[in-house]
């Protein structure tokens, strides 16, 4: 029903998958279907928008256009393109036709009939239907906006340079001057996904386990050293490049947490790899809002030491498919797997009266990413234990 009602319903969808901290199971997992890639909007179209947002014809800043788009979701599309006069290679991503329109008077209708529901029924209201709603209104409108999300571009880059990981990390240079609310021109950065082992091998002095311990350090140390942090970090999104380096690609999806949170998600990593499950426990409940009654850290700790073995039997395989000459890798069933384990954390804390934010699903579902990562690339890496890797830094080794 959410992929015929169109644009808006897919990304509150979409919003909804990743929110397990706010929604039932069977939505959580249900929307995972809205995550899938959406059909394409004719080049035609395309044009006609890049022209109009950049007020010049297509031929006078672009040499080339690959008309067959790279990549399609529900509120936007990406093409290839070569600038006209240097010849860089560039991607061009842009909002589909009106998307913004609708978005807006959808959400606007949803926030407006939310708020009648809390003054009609006071259950509604004791959920914050209201302020889940704003929330999402204001998370999805800024998606749409791509002078936002250059923006997070911007912030990680001032990340890297302030903090010498140039030579390690990457993220495309912006094109200001074609950047607007509805388009964004930025480098195109060749590699393949992190996970591509042959990729990584193939590299300059190519060691997996070295590129893994690089991009995890730059993340990390992006979670309080950056103003916001790349909160999609799924293969797709990180490239190992020719020359060794971690390419980080598509902002649109960010979060930011405060250096309280992040000191309890570190104990929870620490703990996590002793086994010492009222230490985690105690992690936990200072992360989450906590009901009246008091928690039992005792029971706690029992329900989480199950979940913790559940997850080491999740398997890690590799699948590489070739297409039109391309190579693409990804880990097989990594997606369900680590929303499977969000989604029981969450349950587990809530049945122990623990109720958790939303920044805390973003984060641990990166930190389950590089958990997948880790497994294929470095099985031996201990990740709170290995001394090339500082949790709340951006520490690097060469590779």
């Amino acid at each position: 029903l959410f992929e015929r009602l169109g644009a808006t319903y897919i990304k509150l969808g979409q919003f909804i998958a990743s929110s397990p901290t706010i929604f039932p199971e069977e939505y959580v997992l249900e929307f995972q279907k809205c995550l899938d890639d959406s059909p394409p909007v004719d080049f035609a179209v395309i044009r006609g928008i890049v022209e109009k947002e950049l007020g010049m014809a297509l031929e006078d800043v672009f040499e080339s256009v690959e008309t067959t788009p790279l990549a399609t979701a529900s509120i936007a599309q990406v093409h290839a393109a070569v600038l006209r006069g240097s010849g860089k290679e560039v991607v061009i991503k842009v909002l589909k036709p009106g998307v913004e329109d609708t978005l807006t008077t959808d959400l606007n209708f949803l926030y407006i009939a939310s708020r009648a529901l809390e003054i009609l029924s006071p259950d509604v209201s004791r959920a914050s239907l209201a302020d889940i709603v704003g929330d999402i209104r204001t998370s999805m409108l800024q998606e749409v906006d791509f002078r936002q999300e250059a923006q997070h571009v911007r912030h990680f880059a001032q990340y890297l340079d302030s903090t010498g990981l140039r030579g390690v990390a990457t993220c495309p240079d912006l094109y200001t001057q074609y950047c607007t609310e509805k388009v964004m021109v930025m480098e195109k950065l060749h590699g393949a996904p992190l996970i591509d082992l042959e990729a990584i091998r193939r590299t300059a002095k190519g060691d997996p386990e070295a590129v893994l311990v690089n991009a995890l350090n730059v993340w990390l140390g992006s979670l309080l050293g950056a103003e916001t942090f790349h909160a999609d970090v799924h293969a797709g999104n990180l490239l190992i490049l020719p020359d060794g380096r971690v390419g980080f690609i598509d902002f649109g999806i960010v979060g930011k947490i405060s250096q309280t949170t992040w000191r309890a998600v570190e104990a929870l990593l620490r703990s996590t790899t002793t086994g010492d499950y009222d230490t985690m426990a105690r992690a936990l409940v200072t992360i989450g809002a906590t009901k009246d009654k008091e928690v039992d850290i005792g029971k706690f700790a029992r329900d989480l030491r199950t979940l913790g073995e559940s997850l080491q039997q999740i398997d890690t395989e590799l699948v590489v498919s070739v297409e039109n000459g391309t190579a693409a890798a990804t880990i097989a069933a990594d997606n369900d797997a680590v929303n499977r384990f969000l989604i029981d954390i969450i349950r587990v804390g809530e049945e122990n009266g623990v109720k958790f934010p939303r920044e805390f699903a973003l984060l641990i579902k990166q930190v389950l990413y590089f958990d997948r990562y880790t497994r294929l690339l470095a099985p031996n890496l201990d990740m709170t234990r290995d001394d090339r890797i500082n949790l709340g830094a951006g520490d690097v080794i060469d590779v």
